[in-house]
């Protein structure tokens, strides 16, 4: 029964959806103001012809027994049911104290607030649908309670996302962030799917705590530049996550009708700036799990839109259908080998197979990608779009792993994967790219580099969010900490021009080889070349060589790094040898017409997010020259 009342509805719409005219996604992004994110007069006069008067109801109400008596019959229903029973103990861990908002703030803190925050929200959005399934009353003292404690929060942002001076906590000013969308979202789904259910006063609130707290202080941001809600403008996961939860509170609560146009009509044009962040080959340089949490946002506000336009609004092609299947297809064709990918930038090296994989699942649907074998949500609203949509969330019955070809070459963003294909397969992930994307590493020319399952050399990911981990000057963060060149101690320079360039590529069944000019990255005038090859040689056990030759106007301290974050020996001047769990590499340095010196040195960053401790192993010109190349050769042993 659970599957068959949701696709009924969806074949009533599509059967409707045939008789009105879609959004031209090109023209309306053509009509919109070059000065605002607000929509345009020709703007608002399309969204009126496709967005009903009506405010969107996220799910049938508590008192549509039919659907949700098929909701409670079906095995996912009664699991979140249990789950729910199962939490309603607990008491609301917010709102926290002045004290620990300010300590939070100060010392970047996340861990005495974020738990608290994420506890908070499970429960109650537990509790509000574990009500719509149950229908007895058991959880609406605790929704009243867990409520009345999020709107007695003066602040819903993270504490470290206000500014120095608690502005936000202070009232001077009201912003959306990660955490104030999900507050208003939440609520939001509360006031609408549970109405009467809820004392009346209860519901007031709410309505005016989202409208101030969401609605208002976006559409202010949509029109006028100001200090809240820059990410509007953002083409990180910040951008989808915050419109998503945003949009989702104002067309849910607000009985405005021009708001909720406007809301839409802004989330719209705000999408053009989060999508430019990915390639035109579907490179994310946020990494995987930020592919996931972003795109995985995206996906959810495409899909409430699509629900609420009855099918006249398609942000899943948007405005350029075959960017956004790559986009979709992503996580497969970044993947190096055995689950292993590149943590590039604050990106994972592991295929996580925990938390939400709603984006993925959506892929599989809308862009044919890899289906998954299972569903995991972690938000409520990803859970009604599942019930209201069953054929959308389907898995496949066993595990798929992509079959992955010799390489890929992501040519937009400038980063190449060549695998080896050994039994014991050797593999190096390198990018070009530039250091003003996304969750930047000033990281031009990184590489990783995989033997099996183990990551032996390369990057060594990002510092754990805490206090100084995103200051450019966190060794973890800078190009210092990451296998590239420096010169006269020169590190890597930041901004979009601050890029490297592949000048030729070169891929053959037996052996990988591309040259990325390395120049464009420094701030160095007597720097004339700095070119970056990369071999990889597939025969035998496989070897993969990394070479950087440099010409200067000067004479120069010239320096490259082997980075890692295994245990190592340096055999002499010319050789290390890296272990890690499985597997060991041998390393040997090369260099022409001048002598090098082994330098090697802890990375001064205590909490690392793929573990630590990490090593620097600096590979120096004994004396200054004008030119010079240095080899740094891996073979297994």
């Amino acid at each position: 029964m659970l599957l068959a009342l949701p696709l009924v509805v969806s074949c009533n719409s599509e059967t409707k959806q045939a008789s009105v005219a879609p959004l031209n996604m090109e023209t309306y992004l053509n009509a919109a103001s070059p000065d605002t994110l607000y929509p345009s007069a020709a703007q608002i006069a399309m969204l009126k012809k496709v967005i009903p008067k009506d405010a969107f109801q996220p799910a049938p109400k508590i008192t549509d027994r039919t659907y949700w008596n098929a909701i409670a019959a079906s095995p996912s229903g009664q699991a979140y049911l249990e789950k729910a029973k199962s939490l309603l103990d607990k008491t609301p861990e917010v709102p926290i104290s002045d004290s620990i908002y300010r300590i939070a703030n100060r010392d970047g803190n996340r861990g005495i607030y974020k738990p608290r925050y994420y506890r908070t929200m499970d429960r109650l959005e537990h509790f509000i649908l574990g009500e719509c399934i149950e229908n007895q009353g058991n959880f609406l003292p605790q929704i009243a309670t867990f409520a009345n404690a999020i709107m007695a929060m003066k602040s819903w942002v993270h504490p470290n996302h206000d500014d120095n001076n608690n502005g936000i906590l202070e009232g001077r000013r009201v912003s959306i962030d990660l955490g104030a969308r999900k507050f208003g979202s939440v609520l939001a789904i509360a006031e609408a799917l549970l109405a009467d259910k809820l004392p009346e006063q209860l519901r007031s609130d709410i309505a005016n705590n989202i409208q101030r707290r969401i609605t208002d202080t976006y559409l202010k941001s949509t029109q006028y530049s100001d200090e809240n809600n820059t990410w509007i403008r953002s083409t990180s996961n910040w951008n989808s996550v915050c419109t998503s939860g945003t949009i989702l509170a104002t067309i849910t609560n607000s009985q405005d009708y021009d708001k909720r146009l406007a809301a839409v009509g802004s989330a719209l044009n705000s999408m053009t700036y989060y999508l430019s962040g990915f390639g035109d080959d579907g490179y994310c340089s946020e990494g995987l799990g930020y592919w996931g949490y972003g795109f995985g946002h995206y996906l959810y506000l495409a899909q409430l839109l699509y629900d609420y336009s009855e099918g006249r609004i398609d942000l899943f092609k948007f405005d350029n259908p075959e960017k956004l299947k790559n986009v979709g297809n992503f996580p497969e064709n970044f993947v190096i080998q055995d689950q292993r990918c590149a943590p590039f930038a604050d990106g994972v090296s592991r295929v996580s197979n925990k938390g939400s994989n709603f984006a993925n699942v959506l892929s599989a649907h809308y862009y044919s990608a890899i289906q998954p074998s299972e569903i995991r949500m972690e938000e409520a609203a990803e859970q009604l779009i599942t019930w209201n949509h069953p054929a959308l969330f389907e898995v496949s019955k066993q595990a798929q792993e992509p079959e992955l070809p010799n390489h890929t070459y992501f040519d937009d963003f400038g980063m190449v994967i060549s695998r080896g294909k050994q039994q014991t397969p050797f593999s190096i992930a390198i990018k070009g790219g530039h250091n003003a994307e996304n969750h930047n590493h000033s990281d031009v020319g990184t590489y990783t580099l995989v033997l099996g399952q183990d990551i032996m050399s390369g990057d060594i990911g990002a510092p754990s969010y805490r206090a100084g981990a995103f200051s450019p000057e966190n060794p973890a963060r800078s190009s210092w900490g990451h296998p590239v060149p420096k010169l006269n101690e020169i590190l890597q320079s930041n901004g979009i021009a601050r890029k490297g360039i592949f000048k030729q590529t070169d891929f053959q069944a037996n052996k990988d080889k591309v040259l990325i000019d390395l120049k464009p990255a420094y701030d160095f005038p007597a720097l004339q070349v700095l070119e970056r090859s990369m071999t990889n040689d597939k025969s035998g056990t496989g070897t993969i060589t990394i070479e950087d030759y440099f010409v200067a106007t000067e004479a120069v301290s010239f320096e490259t790094a082997i980075m890692t974050l295994n245990t190592y020996e340096i055999s002499d001047n010319n050789t290390v040898i890296l272990t890690s769990e499985n597997q060991k590499v041998k390393v040997e340095i090369k260099s022409e017409d001048f002598k090098i010196r082994i330098t090697d040195e802890l990375v001064p960053v205590e909490h690392l997010r793929e573990g630590g401790p990490a090593y620097r192993i600096g590979i120096k010109s004994e004396k200054p020259i004008k030119s010079g190349k240095i080899s740094v050769v891996y073979t297994p042993l």
